[in-house]
């Protein structure tokens, strides 16, 4: 049977700088930087100076020092969002989200009407330019997977399709960087076994990846070394959890005021959980050090709950069982997610509180933000503190 590569991965080309580009002339074919404690994100211009999301203000200055370093617009970038997903909706019903600036889109029954996949391909990055003025980068393949790592190759502003008849020609002389979820940890653990591209991972059986990752990690790799993704598009998917983080910077930051931010996060976690009518039972903490490691530390509550104070307790005890860390290393990024959503509104966490008012209070604050912004009220841990960026997303 002719099997046809029917899904598109589009995604956005260094979206926010792209956006300051577009509605600044001036920026255009420039080195661009948006965010000036924290990059936010860059430019192709920048990255070509070795610019990198997340890095430290002052390092990508001294990298690029002819960069222009513009404050992020959270409401323009959301806006052209809205106007992409209009176009991809507009293209096909079959959309799934990924992020604000990236989606899976399902073209396969469009034959009769919209011509083969490539054309669509085509006609979707024209529209996306002609209507909404930023440059996308769209990948074309069988499995979503495969999708996504042809639109990684193509980037910026590109157009690739791997076809069937040749997706492990394709895929398997790729870096091991490729795989979906294989991070700097695990690239270096295949890399020190001697395991420098896809095609390696693949020669190897199951069992050994298994032994050498774990259950879970090895039977994933060798799943997608072989490109057995079978994953369908998943229209209206709703969140498996609700997140927020910030970035710190590198200066030092005193207890109170880690304790003050991770307040301020969750208290954001958990106003979106209310309003998506979501509960949730773990609770995640994310730790980035000053040498780009990571840690992460999770808690599962034995019900779930929306409530900002029991997110928060929870949280709490994660950041402190995590301190150690956080005094040897150097702490330049904080986030909080909460998981295992549930949309039962009214399972909660019984607390030896009053869970009755509290409930009550959370949604006092709600209505009050909802009707005079978010910052008309707020916890006097957080008076006179910067909360950070409230960065744009999907619907929960």
């Amino acid at each position: 049977m002719f099997v046809l590569a029917t899904i598109l991965h589009a995604d956005l080309d260094a979206f926010y700088a792209s956006v300051e580009q577009r509605d600044d002339a001036r920026l255009r074919g420039r080195p661009v930087i948006v965010g000036a404690g924290v990059v936010l994100a860059c430019s192709y211009e920048a990255k070509a100076f070795g610019v990198r999301t997340a890095m430290n203000g002052r390092q990508a200055r001294e990298r690029c020092p002819g960069a222009i370093v513009v404050e992020p617009r959270m409401s323009a970038y959301s806006e052209a969002s809205k106007a992409v997903f209009k176009v991809f909706e507009d293209t096909t019903p079959l959309v799934e989200g990924l992020s604000i600036d990236e989606a899976f889109l399902d073209v396969g029954g469009l034959a009769k009407i919209s011509g083969r996949p490539i054309e669509i391909a085509r006609r979707l990055r024209a529209e996306v330019l002609s209507r909404v003025g930023l440059p996308i980068t769209v990948g074309v393949a069988r499995t979503k997977f495969l999708a996504k790592v042809a639109s990684g190759v193509a980037k910026p502003n590109g157009l690739l399709e791997v076809a069937p008849a040749h997706e492990l020609e394709f895929l398997h002389p790729l870096d091991v960087s490729r795989l979906w979820g294989v991070g700097s940890v695990t690239a270096e653990k295949l890399r020190t076994r001697g395991l420098t591209t896809v095609g390696d991972v693949a020669q190897l059986p199951e069992a050994a990846l298994v032994a050498m990752l774990g259950r879970a990690s090895g039977r994933h790799l060798h799943a997608l070394a072989h490109n057995r993704d079978p994953r369908p598009i998943e229209v209206g998917r709703r969140r498996r959890s609700i997140g927020s983080q910030r970035a710190l910077g590198r200066s030092p930051k005193s207890p109170a005021t880690l304790d003050a931010i991770l307040a301020g996060l969750v208290d954001r976690v958990t106003r979106r959980m209310r309003s998506a009518g979501r509960c949730g039972r773990t609770v995640t903490l994310r730790l980035r050090f000053d040498d780009f490691t990571r840690a992460t530390r999770s808690h599962t509550l034995p019900q779930a709950t929306d409530q900002t104070r029991a997110v928060l307790v929870t949280a709490r005890a994660l950041l402190a069982a995590a301190e150690p860390l956080v005094t040897a290393q150097g702490l330049t990024m904080i986030g909080i997610s909460v998981g295992n959503l549930e949309s039962e509104a009214d399972l909660q966490l019984a607390l030896p509180f009053d869970k009755a008012a509290n409930d009550e209070l959370d949604s006092a604050l709600d209505k009050v933000k909802d009707k005079f912004g978010a910052n008309a009220i707020t916890r006097g841990v957080l008076l006179g503190r910067d909360q950070g960026l409230s960065m744009p997303m999907l619907p929960d």
